[in-house]
């Protein structure tokens, strides 16, 4: 999109103005590094023009201080808009951990359930939901209930989603989709994720 010019014009009877006032879904998949950080880049702008953020992670462990967590709330705290940060069960549910007796769908449903009343509400203006493609893919979340609840979502509330193997029905569903492809990785050659670059 050169320039900023769009490739078409919808006859939909919108001005220019309304139709750059809509509410975007937007969803960052795919294998490569980089979804998480785009979504909290996202955050950041969405910060500068003064929108209320609500920050949800779904997978990322409630014990880890990620860069951008730290960052955000600091610039909330800082005279700026608020900055509120979810994080929803224990994290890496996937592994099995010993004497973990988390019920990580019941603690995922309940955060798609707190998503849902923030959206009712209009508590944010911006949203990023964090790692939520995984919830879905194990069914923990319903994926039409989630496209439902986003296409039916009030006011002019922007959601940025993240998460490997999105689902098509999100895809379809949004209105920005970005596919992260990893061509080389440090950890390709033995590298593991280190601070400033990884969290």
């Amino acid at each position: 999109m050169p320039q900023g010019k769009v490739t078409t014009v919808p006859d939909d009877g919108l001005t220019t103005r309304q139709r750059r006032r809509q509410a975007v879904l937007a969803v960052n998949t795919g294998h490569g590094k980089g979804k998480s950080t785009a979504a909290f880049g996202m955050a950041l702008r969405a910060w500068s023009a003064g929108w209320p953020i609500g920050v949800f992670q779904f997978v990322k462990s409630e014990k880890w201080r990620v860069g951008e967590e730290a960052a955000l709330k600091a610039l909330g705290a800082a005279g700026g808009t608020p900055v509120t940060w979810h994080k929803m069960g224990e994290g890496w549910s996937w592994i099995q951990r010993p004497g973990a007796e988390r019920d990580h769908a019941a603690e995922a449903a309940e955060g798609w359930a707190q998503i849902k009343r923030d959206l009712a509400a209009e508590t944010y203006k911006f949203y990023v939901l964090d790692e939520f493609t995984y919830p879905m893919k194990w069914g923990w979340v319903d994926v039409a209930d989630v496209v439902a609840t986003l296409a039916e979502r009030p006011g002019t509330q922007h959601v940025v989603i993240t998460g490997r193997d999105a689902a098509p029905e999100l895809l379809e569903a949004a209105d920005l989709v970005t596919e992260m492809t990893k061509v080389k990785h440090p950890m390709d050659a033995g590298r593991k994720g280190q601070q400033g670059i990884e969290w």
